[in-house]
């Protein structure tokens, strides 16, 4: 049987690239550790079930030292006194993906005319914050009291990126690296990425965060678009970050989910916390992470008592989450977002574009599921 000579240190690479361990690995490559120490060699079949399994393409695997895989946008999730930790091939994965994702979607743009988006750049670093949020509130049709009048918050975080979408940003919220459930995105790694374009600018949102967390994403994320900045994030509400960027665009979202006006109108500051924190919540619809931050913002919360405060919030809201499920095709559109998957099933229907490059885009193999997407988006066959 035909072995292959591969550098030792490549497979070791190749496995902790995926933060996996040989013994994880074991029972499908029994002989993984005398790979790695040089005593023995793959053959070629399983030289390429490894790469599979590590998720690393097979041809690097024949390289004399690793290549460098810098995150391809910039990278805003570091503190000023924090080491960048080397990124995971399921992040790096999910942004090649969307980079794609967004690559058709410009091209179909231009075919069909659609116009440049005026509001994507619009803004500048420095901007009046609630003029801002203003602004985006308007362009979004984000109707305060319209939103008072949704059940609950998470409808509204629905409506939320329903309104981004029909504005014409392309929203994509995925928990697994393309449609892959075996590859669960890590929220502590990332929380949402924005890739600004004046036709296809997209958004980004890890879905295996919780929801509470995902809308204050998205509004930090729509900000980096009105900057017509590409950013990768870890857009966290309760966070004051080191970058001027990331700054801004905290308190852009805060604005535009609750405008310090009407907050301060609303919030009763004597009130019990647990208590007060609910009402907010109802009110404004949004989560209560959200409604710490405007405390905190306004000044009623302050200190070690606001971060004792958040932390407590954020785990009783992790407790809380529950597991995925709900219908396939609807929770495949959210993935690769609506206003995506409609264009490309079109497209596809029309003859524009070819159904290998419609499931390669949307993950999936099978005809039926095809036809059943299209009919979930209202443009099925």
């Amino acid at each position: 049987m035909n072995r292959v000579a591969v550098e030792p240190r490549m497979l070791l690479w190749a496995r902790e690239r995926a933060d996996r361990s040989v013994e994880s690995l074991r029972r499908a490559f029994p002989k993984l550790a005398d790979w790695e120490s040089g005593a023995a060699h793959p053959t070629l079949k399983q030289l390429e079930g490894f790469a599979k399994a590590v998720h690393v393409p097979v041809g690097f695997l024949f390289l004399q030292q690793p290549p460098e895989e810098p995150v391809p946008i910039p990278d805003f999730r570091t503190l000023a006194d924090r080491p960048t930790r080397r990124p995971s091939p399921d992040l790096l994965d999910t942004i090649y993906l969307c980079q794609q994702r967004q690559d058709w979607y410009r091209e179909f743009a231009r075919q069909v005319g659609e116009e440049l988006l005026a509001f994507v750049g619009s803004a500048r670093i420095g901007d009046d914050v609630v003029r801002t949020a203003a602004a985006m509130r308007e362009a979004l049709g984000f109707d305060l009291n319209a939103r008072r009048r949704t059940p609950t918050w998470t409808d509204a975080l629905r409506r939320f990126i329903e309104q981004a979408d029909t504005l014409g940003v392309l929203v994509m919220v995925s928990g697994v690296v393309g449609s892959n459930n075996r590859r669960k995105l890590d929220p502590e790694e990332f929380r949402g990425f924005a890739l600004a374009d004046p036709l296809a600018p997209l958004v980004f949102i890890n879905g295996a965060d919780t929801k509470a967390a995902q809308m204050f994403t998205l509004a930090h994320e729509l900000a980096h678009i009105w900057l017509g900045e590409t950013a990768l994030s870890d857009a966290r509400a309760a966070e004051i970050p080191a970058q001027a960027v990331e700054r801004w665009c905290n308190r852009v979202a805060a604005e535009l989910l609750v405008p310090m006006d009407a907050f301060r109108a609303a919030h009763e500051r004597h009130a019990e916390l647990r208590t007060e924190l609910d009402r907010l919540a109802r009110q404004f619809k949004v989560s209560t992470l959200v409604v710490l931050r405007r405390m905190h913002d306004a000044g009623t919360l302050r200190g070690a008592a606001y971060w004792e405060a958040y932390e407590e919030e954020l785990r009783r809201l992790r407790a809380l989450a529950g597991g995925g499920g709900g219908d396939f095709y609807l929770t495949l559109g959210a993935r690769a977002g609506k206003r995506f998957a409609r264009a490309l099933v079109i497209s596809t229907l029309e003859g524009r574009s070819s159904f290998t490059e419609a499931f390669r885009l949307l993950g999936f193999r099978k005809m039926s599921t095809f036809r059943e997407l299209g009919h979930s988006l209202g443009v099925g066959f």
